[in-house]
């Protein structure tokens, strides 16, 4: 099938569905309900949740999804919560979740502050955004009981954040086999669709030697001075512009004192491509080079008792995937944005819980939750709620278009 008449297969059935008096309640429901849903947001980016710590945040939102009535509601193994709104059985059956965890440790104060009708606070956005998003619209499905032919799972993962490295995700795909399409939602517009994932895989490089006397031990390798040049070695790598792959040493720590030669000294190490092959060749490089630089320090002072050793430290894995834009999750998402009067756009690639369902062959996409925000993972995080509830309405219509509607439309999405 060409682009063009994908699309305009998309357009039809958003026309017949925004056309339908229970759809119609359904969108006017979220733009009322639009209040509510920032209140919420509130509510839940005032419980800390850092990656690895979600239990309290989970256990609020699981409670959310027993009061909304959902089926089947669980914590799985990992953390991740969700419950199920069956359909008829004839269609497909559709993961939506937000992301539980946020980028901030433990013991950060989230003090919620609103000026010049923005809200201010820690997580507030990402993905705070998110969750009450995916409750905003369980709450259309009540109010209209639309029935739907596919089933859709309401939920929200763990572990999307930093060294999180999608582990929500990820178990949530190694112990289920029965999702056939996924939608994870992110702060910002409805009309940023993202259906590339970009990957990547993190290392702790830590060197390590005898270490000494900067004076009276002078003539034995640094581990400081291996880290140096190792990282003057990375520096000057190069790399495709497309597809995109890059690279950086996040973090470095080392060293006793000013005037010690330094035992240890490490680094975290951040290695990213659009592309899964040129990631894999860029990972290749580096660590042909981190071991260059240990040997080239034990070189440098011929040292055998107090040679310098490197140790390497895989600490994150998110995989890149790739899917054809008029796969018909990205197409409906388009036109779900376009019946609403929106201008969406496909964006470039980025890393959110889509990565993992890409990579498997599992259409997904991740789409904005509304409104707009700034200054995020910083304590300066802000969220504006102008018009936010075209979120909510943009999700409810792409859920309708790829599960189906009984007795008014087919679902978009494969079965």
């Amino acid at each position: 099938m060409t682009e063009k008449f994908i699309m305009n297969s998309m357009e039809a059935t958003m026309k017949q569905l925004t056309a339908n008096s229970l759809v119609k309640k359904g969108l006017i429901f979220l733009k009322e309900d639009a209040e509510k849903t920032l209140e919420e947001q509130i509510e839940l980016t005032c419980i800390p949740a850092p990656s690895f710590l979600e239990q309290e945040r989970g256990k609020v939102y699981k409670a959310k999804l027993e009061l909304l009535g959902l089926s089947q509601i669980e914590e799985d193994k990992h953390g991740n919560v969700f419950g199920i709104r069956y359909g008829t059985g004839s269609g497909p059956r559709l993961f939506v979740c937000a992301h539980l965890d946020t980028v901030f440790p433990e013991g950060t104060a989230v003090t919620v502050k609103k000026k010049d009708g923005k809200v201010y606070a820690p997580g507030i956005s990402d993905d705070g955004r998110g969750l009450a998003a995916v409750l905003s619209v369980v709450r259309a499905f009540n109010k209209t009981n639309i029935q739907t032919k596919g089933d859709i799972i309401f939920g929200a993962t763990v572990g999307e954040e930093g060294l999180g490295d999608l582990r929500g995700v990820k178990g949530l795909f190694q112990d289920r086999k029965d999702i056939d399409g996924f939608i994870s939602i992110e702060p910002g517009s409805p009309e940023r669709i993202v259906f590339l994932g970009t990957g990547s895989h993190r290392y702790e490089v830590t060197y390590k030697g005898s270490g000494g006397h900067s004076f009276g031990d002078f003539g034995i390798p640094s581990a400081v001075h291996a880290l140096g040049r190792a990282i003057n070695k990375i520096a000057d790598i190069q790399t495709p512009k497309d597809p995109k792959t890059t690279f950086t040493v996040g973090t470095i720590i080392g060293g006793t004192s000013v005037n010690t030669i330094a035992e240890e000294a490490s680094m975290m190490l951040d290695l990213r491509s659009n592309s899964q092959e040129e990631l894999l060749l860029l990972e290749t490089k580096v660590m042909k080079l981190l071991k260059e630089a240990a040997e080239e320090e034990n070189n440098r002072w011929q040292s055998e008792t107090t040679a310098i050793e490197v140790k390497i430290k895989l600490v994150g894995d998110r995989p890149a995937g790739t899917q054809n834009s008029e796969d018909a999750i990205v197409q409906t998402s388009l036109a779900a944005a376009q019946c609403l009067g929106l201008h969406p756009e496909l964006s470039s690639a980025s890393s959110t819980d889509s990565n993992v369902p890409i990579s498997l062959g599992i259409p997904a996409v991740t789409l904005g939750g509304g409104g707009d925000y700034g200054g995020v993972h910083t304590l300066e995080e802000y969220f504006d709620p102008t018009d936010a509830y075209f979120g909510p309405q943009n999700l409810f219509l792409t859920i309708l278009g790829l599960v189906g509607v009984k007795d008014e439309t087919e679902a978009l999405l494969n079965k």
